[in-house]
């Protein structure tokens, strides 16, 4: 499945200047609050990955929705796109798995299993890659809120997972005391690929607080800006306090 690779190198639409302005003001920020400990040159490492960015979901399939009829899939996008404009700053190298609202199956015989297939063969043939799939959560009750980070059995996935998400605790939900978990198997890309991966919950659409964040693009990019910087810590080995 090269082709897939090639097309997605190819397909990268150009970045909206207000984004990438609204990034670099909130990113410094997000740096002095969460990394208490030195920070070393990141444009040095930072070809030598390819950052993966999976926003779940996508076309026919809309994932969870909220009370409002807000989509997942749209959500995860708005997320995704946020995090790439950030990668692309610090000259990072990247795909996305999805650029638009379409899965890699949008076909009148749509299959969720083959479209996570083609998301996984994606992973596998990118150059050392390292997978964030970017979700939301949902729960029968409106109670649950927060984000929540689960990791793969991969080298260094838990390592990452850990980070990721103490860093979105602290940042975006400090009262919360949920912590990052192994993924099940029942997760088919993170029990599917052989790099560095996590699953990312950013919130519960479930929790009227956390839709009403998630729906707004500066909430939106606070949690891409913690995903960039846990990226770059675990990439460069920075340690916070």
């Amino acid at each position: 499945m090269k082709g897939h690779l090639s097309r997605m190198l190819k397909l990268k639409p150009p970045i909206r200047k207000p984004v990438i302005v609204l990034l670099l003001a909130l990113l410094p920020s997000f740096f002095l609050l969460t990394f208490k400990g030195k920070m070393t040159d990141v444009s040095a490492h930072a070809g030598s990955t390819t950052l993966v960015i999976d926003p779940g979901h996508g076309g026919i399939d809309g994932g969870a929705q909220g009370a409002d009829g807000s989509r997942e899939s749209d959500i995860n996008l708005a997320i995704a796109l946020k995090l790439r404009a950030l990668a692309e700053f610090y000259g990072q190298d990247n795909i996305m798995t999805r650029q638009d609202d379409s899965t890699k199956s949008d076909t009148p015989n749509y299959s969720e299993h083959r479209d996570l297939e083609c998301r996984t063969e994606i992973v596998n043939e990118a150059p050392n890659p390292v997978l964030i799939s970017i979700h939301q959560n949902c729960f029968p009750t409106g109670a649950p809120s927060g984000p929540q980070v689960m990791y793969a059995a991969t080298q260094d996935s838990e390592e990452l997972g850990k980070l990721m998400h103490g860093n979105l605790i602290r940042s975006l939900a400090p009262e919360n005391r949920r912590v990052a978990e192994p993924a099940s198997k029942g997760l088919y890309i993170l029990s599917h690929v052989s790099c560095p991966a996590v699953l990312v919950e950013c919130g519960f659409m479930s929790n009227f607080s956390d839709m009403e964040n998630l729906k707004t693009s500066g909430y939106q990019t606070s949690v891409a800006a913690v995903l960039m910087g846990s990226y770059l810590q675990y990439r460069t080995g920075i340690q916070s306090t």
